[in-house]
């Protein structure tokens, strides 16, 4: 005869721990991109914020030469172990560290993180999975530095690195993720550039003036149609450039198609993704023209 198992035991899952990635050397912003401050404090600490009340424990990703650094001091530190591959070689110290962790992986420059869109994140997470993350407005690719690795991804990204490829995107798409939708467009984009840090940093000043809704008409056609349900739309956005229309419109119909892959016209002419809208534009989304 045989027995029925008892109702199964799921395996534990693995505490959550929080990185922060503060490790670069900011060659493009010319400054501590950890030490700019758009919300009154330090990035560094900001982010910090947001993670120690949802994780578990959180740790400050460092060189070795940015280990007596005051700003860094002030917190727990994992030194990188290997060099000169970016970003994975805060993960793979973490890993190292704390092996039985899953780690909520953030860089130190996404001012625009918002508390909902780390909430979701943790509240999708999928243990079973190599990791959870968010897909890409741009690109649909997944994004590596807000996101969560479990435990059994530190083998795998330590054989891709040991096999040259420490890019953690291009790791990501190799791997089973879960990748999710981000409701709130443009909360992980990243500052790099002086002028970009300027615009980041008017844009979240205490008080500063939210960008007025505009009257836009969009018009749809081959795919994108058939997706929107629509040939037209007339709608109110505050969004300042046809990259943010085009994420505001992909969070709310089943875009498949990355901006990169359209071209944009405006008032019946071809534009760029960041140019200024204003009120009354019409814009067209236009499609990859199948066959030839």
């Amino acid at each position: 005869m045989t027995v029925s198992p008892s109702p199964t035991v799921r395996a534990a899952v693995a505490p959550l721990y929080g990185l922060v990635l503060a490790g670069g050397r900011s060659r493009r912003m010319q400054r501590d991109k950890a030490a700019l401050a758009y919300h009154g404090r330090s990035q560094l600490e900001w982010t910090i914020g947001l993670l120690e009340t949802r994780v578990e424990r959180v740790y400050v990703s460092v060189r070795e030469d940015q280990r007596e650094d005051p700003l860094r001091a002030r917190y727990p530190q994992i030194v990188d172990i290997e060099r000169d591959i970016g970003p994975a070689a805060g993960i793979l110290a973490a890993q190292a560290r704390h092996p039985a962790a899953a780690w909520l992986v953030l860089a130190c420059d996404l001012p625009f993180l918002d508390e909902r869109t780390l909430d979701e994140l943790i509240g999708a997470r999928a243990a079973q999975r190599t990791a959870t993350a968010y897909r890409s407005n741009r690109d649909g690719l997944p994004e590596p530095l807000c996101a969560i690795y479990e435990p059994a991804s530190h083998a795998l990204l330590a054989a891709a690195v040991a096999a040259g490829r420490s890019c953690p995107r291009k790791f990501l798409i190799e791997q089973d993720v879960e990748l999710l939708d981000q409701r709130n467009a443009g909360s992980l984009d990243n500052i790099n550039t002086p002028d970009e840090y300027r615009q980041a940093a008017d844009a979240l000043a205490p008080g500063a003036p939210a960008s007025p809704p505009r009257r836009i008409v969009v018009q749809y056609y081959a795919v994108l149609r058939e997706q929107a349900g629509r040939s037209t739309e007339a709608l109110l956005t505050s969004a300042r450039s046809p990259l943010d229309l085009y994420r505001e419109l992909k969070s709310r119909h089943p875009f498949t198609l990355p901006p990169e892959l359209l071209r944009v016209a405006v008032n019946a002419e071809f534009g760029d993704w960041s140019q200024p809208l204003a009120d009354g534009d019409t814009v067209v989304f236009i499609p990859p023209v199948a066959g030839g």
